[in-house]
């Protein structure tokens, strides 16, 4: 699948900045699955950080990533600059999946990667804005989303891991 395989409304045809500064090219990722994951740094389900990076870990050789996006509306949690985003990240959670920069997922200036995940309900019918962080958007190899879940949700939950398995399968 290339680029141009991905329809006009994909979540990856969206134009996004990276963490470090200059355009994160989504397109690089047409016909791979990717977790969409908005992050915070001072929040209870920090540590889910964890996780991801071992999801990005188990599955980026068939074609997985993890993409993070840092977001600072939900009670300050991501106050940080770039540079301490990144280096948080790396240093107390070892992360190594791509990160794009600090957006709003709500509101009048919600980012448009956002205006094309909330619109998908997760499995118990819930749409619309994102709740808070660490909510889960998991996008197919032809750049539609597939599966929502909720920000408690851990990222090794039986059910998180059998969706991006039958994803990667499939």
């Amino acid at each position: 699948m290339t680029t141009s395989d991905i329809t006009d409304d994909s979540p990856l045809t969206v134009g996004i900045g990276a963490l470090q500064g200059g355009p994160a090219d989504l397109g690089q990722y047409a016909g791979q699955v990717v977790l969409v994951v908005n992050v915070a740094s001072k929040c209870g389900l920090t540590p889910q950080y964890t996780g991801l990076e071992r999801l990005h870990e188990r599955y980026a050789d068939r074609g997985f990533t993890v993409l993070g996006v840092p977001c600072n509306q939900f009670l300050g949690q991501e106050p940080g600059s770039a540079e301490e985003i990144a280096a948080f990240c790396s240093a107390t959670y070892g992360v190594t999946f791509p990160m794009t920069e600090k957006v709003e997922v709500n509101g009048e200036n919600r980012h448009p990667l956002y205006e094309r995940l909330v619109g998908f309900a997760d499995a118990g019918g819930y749409s619309g804005d994102v709740r808070w962080n660490f909510e889960k958007f998991l996008i197919g190899r032809d750049g539609r989303v597939v599966a929502r879940f909720a920000p408690q949700t851990d990222p090794e939950a039986p059910e998180l891991v059998a969706a991006i398995e039958e994803r990667l399968a499939g």
